[in-house]
């Protein structure tokens, strides 16, 4: 039987990767540290995952394995493997490498010259390319040349989304959505391509991980911190309320343009997809909370991530970019006292005006693209105001708008209406009469 190692025993690992490797035909040994899971393993050969969607139903994962990473056994099994998978997290492959290349050794000792294609699935850009300089760095010379032309090393791109699950009895048991999608880059292979069932080949790979990054990504945030400032604890609320999914659908399309314009993708087919995104988001099992999601916001508007590299993209290509600039404005009001970047963020609008700290964050010199984003971010905490306030002031305005037009709010105020200027949705101005205006007789 085939034999395929799978890095990482855990949710991702189980429910998604290993899946799609038994149920092509593969012997799966997963290779983990875990002290519950790789017994269990070893003992039942078997586990069960939960698919859930429109409705649930569970599929039994058959014949399995285990063993610890730091033993014989794992350096027999890559000596002997067809595939190697890794869902470790980005940070841990580099403590992974050094025991693949003890076993590619051992691979080259045996004499076992049959291609061998190792994909690193994580959540991150280029990781197999990575893992590759990780593991020839940790080989000795006679390994190196070895592996040339006889291991492969294809990138690629990984969606799947595990819902939070209640304690279960089985420690093996795993939940998974319904979607899922493996694109690996077709020219990293080495040898035959192995048929694995679900694995999507491709030759523009980077127009996939974009595609993920512009979509699901850019929707998923904007849609947590839209939420928030909403009073939404999940992203299915959110997405729930017509005025916040207007805003994350548009953006996305707005993002969609730009991956239209770049890689020549097929609109109508560009739509579905934005269109099963949306549903995702609308999965009740998945109880994705908006804390969760919009953690990290530093990172998250950082240049080449999921608000602002589609937000220059639009600029590149001369598109409209209302949502995305609305999304990020919204972003720049994510708090957190867990989240050591809502923090940093907090403290950066405390002390400097935005239209100082959005550059500084997102890198973006753009000076018409800066005045929307502050504009945006303005008329947010306008809105939150009245939403929240609106029964105790009579009327509230933006700093920007009171600068623009104050000798008639002056006059309002004179008129006896109380007039509330804001800046960052806090109130700085107070406009109201000393002595009441004179009632018509």
């Amino acid at each position: 039987m085939k034999k395929a190692i799978q890095f990482g025993a855990g949710n991702i690992g189980r429910g998604f990767i290993g899946s799609l490797l038994s149920g092509s035909g593969y012997e799966v040994i997963f290779a983990d540290i875990s002290q519950i899971i790789i017994p269990q393993l070893q003992n039942r050969k078997s586990y069960t995952i939960e698919i859930v969607g429109e409705e649930s139903r569970e599929m039994e994962v058959a014949p399995v394995d285990g063993c610890y990473s730091d033993s014989d056994d794992l350096l027999k099994a890559v000596a002997e493997a067809e595939v190697i998978t890794t869902a470790v997290g980005p940070k841990v492959l580099e403590k992974i490498a050094p025991r693949i290349a003890l076993g590619l050794e051992e691979r080259r000792r045996q004499g076992n010259e049959s291609p061998l294609n190792i994909i690193a699935c994580e959540n991150m850009l280029h990781a197999s390319s990575v893992l590759k300089r990780q593991v020839e760095d940790a080989v000795d010379d006679e390994t190196k040349a070895f592996m040339a032309g006889r291991v492969g090393f294809p990138d690629c791109a990984v969606d799947r989304i595990i819902p939070p699950m209640e304690e279960s009895q089985d420690p093996l048991l795993v939940r998974v959505e319904e979607f899922s999608e493996w694109i690996v880059d077709r020219g990293g292979f080495c040898g035959e391509i192995p048929e694995i069932e679900g694995m999507q080949l491709t030759d523009t790979l980077d127009a996939f991980i974009e595609r993920k990054l512009f979509t699901l990504n850019t929707g998923h945030a904007i849609a947590a911190y839209l939420g928030m400032l909403h009073g939404y604890d999940t992203i299915a609320a959110s997405v729930a309320d017509p005025h916040v999914l207007s805003v994350v659908r548009g953006a996305m399309e707005e993002s969609g343009e730009v991956l239209i314009r770049r890689y020549g993708l097929n609109r109508e087919e560009h739509h579905a997809y934005i269109g099963k995104i949306l549903k995702r988001f609308r999965n009740p099992w998945l109880k994705d909370d908006v804390r969760r999601v919009g953690r990290e916001p530093l990172r998250k508007l950082g240049p080449d991530d999921r608000l602002i590299k589609p937000l220059r993209g639009t600029v590149e290509y001369g598109l409209p970019n209302k949502n995305l600039v609305v999304g990020i404005a919204a972003a720049l009001y994510y708090r957190s006292e867990n989240d050591s970047q809502a923090q940093h963020l907090r403290e950066l609008l405390e002390v400097a005006d935005v239209n100082a700290v959005i550059p500084e964050i997102t890198s973006i010199k753009d000076e018409e693209i800066l005045g929307a984003i502050e504009s945006a971010y303005e008329d947010r905490g306008v809105q939150d105001l009245i939403r929240n306030y609106v029964r105790e002031w009579t009327r509230i305005v933006s700093m920007q708008e009171a600068k623009a037009n104050f000798s008639e709010l002056v006059d309002e105020a004179m008129s006896g209406k109380e007039v509330i200027v804001v800046r960052s949705g806090k109130p700085m101005v107070r406009l109201t009469p000393v002595i009441p205006p004179r009632k018509a007789v």
